[in-house]
């Protein structure tokens, strides 16, 4: 009888994320946890408890999240994290890992350890003291010892194993260290440059495989050249900027390059499953269209002139507009909660789908060895 189940699987392979796994409930997968790594799109709060410039923690950040309380959060409202969580049912980001004030027995299933300008470039975060993506890592490892204490050795190993790890970096060493900055573009290409960023998301990758880390999803760059600050960048200085459009298909090769590289890496790690997920696509679509999203400014943020002001620029006396979620963008480059929202259904999509196939491809990879037998 389980023969024949599984052949049904095989069968309707190509069908939807029930069907390959031969789920009767129709439930998707579940994560005992999940643990986020990566940059200011995905810090929940990080920052405020280090040493750096990149901070959200102050008005008007945080004008639409519940209680209207700055968090540290680099936009309006919620961010990835916490929405993916609530998609998948995992407990909310609250707090962020690094505050000294969390006892053991409020250890979190939704962990992040990211920090707002980070990248995997460790010159990307020389000007702002941001933790590196190379440290992050340590982070976890520091998580894991409390919660082996906590919930026991063999438990903790199976959350760790178990959970989705969610890694989103890589725009601040394009956007800043070699773009912005140009302090990259001496010694390397862009082609060169981007092979660069992958041996240090390979190190990265294999480090979190070692600390007990399985199932991960590692997004991609967006079209890096639709933020408002690129454009005002271009216009104060267009004899030193690439254009625009350059900076987007560079994002666009290098993700196509990830895609192909995170599969050579998942080859190398028995029992891992590593996924890239887009972001790319839609977020042009929705700089493109706008309207389609609910949209009606895309040009510039919600936050002052939308056209430069971030971090500390966007303060407290900063003038912002009325309804923040007719627009696309926050501040001069970062997502108002609208637009994570839709970012974040797209993503828990490819998460599931993703996941899933791959999974029931492993499972199913016995049996065919040993019906061909």
């Amino acid at each position: 009888m389980a023969v024949t189940l599984i052949f049904i699987c095989l069968m309707h392979f190509h069908l939807t994320t029930v069907q390959i796994l031969c789920n009767a409930t129709g439930s998707p997968p579940k994560f005992p946890a999940i643990f986020v790594f990566g940059d200011s799109t995905v810090d929940t709060g990080n920052n405020n408890y280090i040493k750096t410039v990149a901070k959200g923690n102050h008005p008007p950040y945080g004008k639409t999240f519940p209680g209207k309380v700055p968090t540290g959060r680099f936009s309006d409202g919620k961010i990835v994290p916490d929405l993916l969580a609530s998609f998948l049912g995992i407990k909310d980001f609250v707090p962020p890992f690094l505050n000294p004030n969390l006892p053991d027995y409020e250890l979190p299933t939704g962990v992040c350890f990211a920090s707002a300008g980070s990248g995997y470039d460790d010159l990307t975060t020389v000007a702002t003291q941001a933790i590196p993506m190379s440290k992050q890592p340590q982070y976890l490892k520091e998580y894991t010892e409390r919660l082996k204490v906590y919930v026991g050795n063999e438990k903790a190993i199976k959350i760790i194993s178990g959970a989705l790890t969610f890694i989103s970096a890589g725009s601040n060493d394009f956007l800043v260290t070699y773009y912005m900055t140009g302090a990259r573009r001496i010694g390397f290409g862009i082609n060169e440059y981007q092979d660069f960023i992958q041996l240090r998301l390979r190190k990265f990758v294999e480090e979190l495989y070692v600390l007990g880390c399985q199932k991960m999803a590692v997004v991609g760059v967006p079209p890096i050249g639709v933020l408002p600050i690129q454009k005002t960048m271009k216009f104060v200085d267009p004899m030193e900027r690439s254009s625009l459009e350059e900076q987007n298909l560079a994002a666009q090769s290098y993700n196509q390059k990830l895609e192909e590289f995170l599969t050579q890496i998942q080859q190398s790690l028995p029992g891992s499953t590593i996924i890239y997920i887009d972001a790319y696509d839609m977020i042009l679509d929705m700089f493109n269209h706008p309207e389609n999203y609910g949209f009606t400014e895309a040009n510039r943020g919600c936050c002052g002139t939308g056209l430069f002001e971030v971090g500390p620029l966007c303060t407290p006396i900063t003038p912002t507009c009325n309804d923040s979620s007719q627009y696309m963008f926050w501040d001069s480059v970062h997502p108002t909660e609208s637009t994570y929202r839709h970012l974040t259904q797209n993503f828990k999509k490819q998460i599931l789908l993703k996941i899933s196939t791959l999974e029931a491809s492993s499972a199913t990879d016995p049996l065919i060895k040993y019906l061909q037998e």
